[in-house]
């Protein structure tokens, strides 16, 4: 066994260990005081989880549209929010839906950079501030991947997905940007926060 198997095995047995104590820990933790409020599910929030180990966020509030981009094959991705928080941060959350009558695989979608390891991703989308000529690009983690959606790849016609990705914010004063996606045309939106 190579090297990089042998150490990709360690690390996938280290997360899974990781993941294990903190399920053990969350159980664990409670008020006590036996009292269980009625679940009506308002407050809930569902997490897409596919087969295909696609990092996934939990759904954008789809009621709110800030922004459409309709591309090539019937696809359209759909802006719920753009949100500026106070870590210096803006994450853009959308649902991108396949209209078109063939599956649909993101991986155009995808960062050109050989450093990026995340494929059929939406690390290729970026924000850009025309007034600034400022271009910002998706973040990455230390290990290479995207802080975005992965796993778009064998959406079906007629299917939906959520789509989200982090970006450095820029400066305060600036309120309206383009947000671009390759293969798809740009749209203007408004940051909130």
């Amino acid at each position: 066994m190579s090297i990089r198997h042998t150490t990709k095995a360690r690390r996938g047995a280290a997360a899974t260990a990781l993941a294990a104590a903190l399920a053990l820990a969350v159980a664990g933790c409670g008020s006590g005081d036996g009292d269980k409020k009625p679940d009506d599910g308002a407050d809930r929030t569902s997490t897409a989880s596919k087969d295909d180990g696609g990092d996934q966020q939990p759904a954008a509030d789809s009621s709110k549209t800030i922004g459409e981009m309709k591309g090539p094959g019937g696809i359209v991705v759909t802006l719920h929010s753009a949100e500026r928080d106070d870590g210096g941060f803006v994450t853009v959350s959308a649902t991108v839906t396949n209209h078109g009558s063939r599956l649909f695989n993101a991986i155009d979608w995808r960062s050109k950079e050989t450093e990026v390891k995340s494929l059929s991703s939406v690390s290729g989308a970026s924000l850009i501030d025309e007034k600034g000529k400022k271009r910002y690009l998706v973040l990455r983690d230390t290990d290479g991947q995207c802080l975005c959606t992965t796993g778009l790849s064998g959406i079906k016609p007629n299917e939906s997905r959520p789509l989200f990705a982090q970006f450095p914010a820029p400066p305060k004063s600036v309120k309206d940007i383009d947000f671009q996606i390759p293969t798809m045309p740009s749209v203007s939106i408004t940051l909130s926060g």
